[in-house]
């Protein structure tokens, strides 16, 4: 293994780790990770949970994941595609995917971490989205600089081979489906160019 895979590293992604990782709840015994790419996320996690799962199409991401926690018996990576892959349901107390569901149908995506979520357990979603409406753009130009501004001093990067697509869906449209989706989730858009989506499910 390189010596600068086990480097920390920050990029927009990175950003929102900290946010994730105060929505786990408390004695979580589960906790699933899709599109966990090199695992940094599912790392932290083992901090908070006693068992983490990350799941990634990419066999190069999963590759280097079990190499970086080849030391650490509860963490566990899948490679598989996160809508077919064989996993338990209602299996989770904590779900969490960074930047990846527009790599998938959002709304299958959405269903499927639903049904795998634990009644009482909170699923985070962040993830990317395009400009659509005036408001939107005009966010977007504002944060404009912030964005390149925060990059070139945190000196932001990410591991190499990561999949990239291009997102189709708008803020606004994920917020609506969302919403429809998991009634009662809180939607919030960030500077750095991502939003995020918090649901608890409710205690049947």
């Amino acid at each position: 293994m390189r010596q600068a895979d086990l480097r920390p590293y920050w990029n927009t992604n990175v950003a929102r780790h900290p946010g994730i990782l105060r929505a786990v709840p408390e004695d979580s015994d589960e906790a699933l990770d899709v599109g966990c790419g090199d695992g940094l996320l599912a790392r932290k996690l083992a901090g908070r949970v006693k068992r983490v799962v990350g799941i990634d199409k990419s066999p190069e991401m999963i590759a280097c994941a079990r190499g970086l926690a080849a030391d650490s018996p509860d963490l566990t990576f899948v490679e598989g595609d996160f809508l077919t892959a064989d996993l338990p349901a209602e299996g989770y107390d904590f779900i969490c995917s960074v930047t990846t569901i527009h790599h998938m149908d959002f709304e299958a995506a959405l269903i499927r971490m639903r049904e795998l979520l634990r009644p009482g357990g909170t699923l985070v979603v962040v993830g990317l989205a395009r400009e659509a409406s005036l408001s939107e753009w005009a966010a977007m130009i504002a944060a404009a600089p912030i964005v390149r501004i925060t990059k070139l001093l945190r000196r932001a990067r990410g591991p190499e081979g990561m999949p990239v697509a291009v997102p189709h869906m708008s803020y606004g449209q994920v917020r609506t489906a969302a919403l429809r989706l998991l009634p009662g989730m809180r939607y919030r858009r960030h500077v750095l160019r991502r939003y995020s989506l918090i649901w608890a499910k409710p205690v049947r």
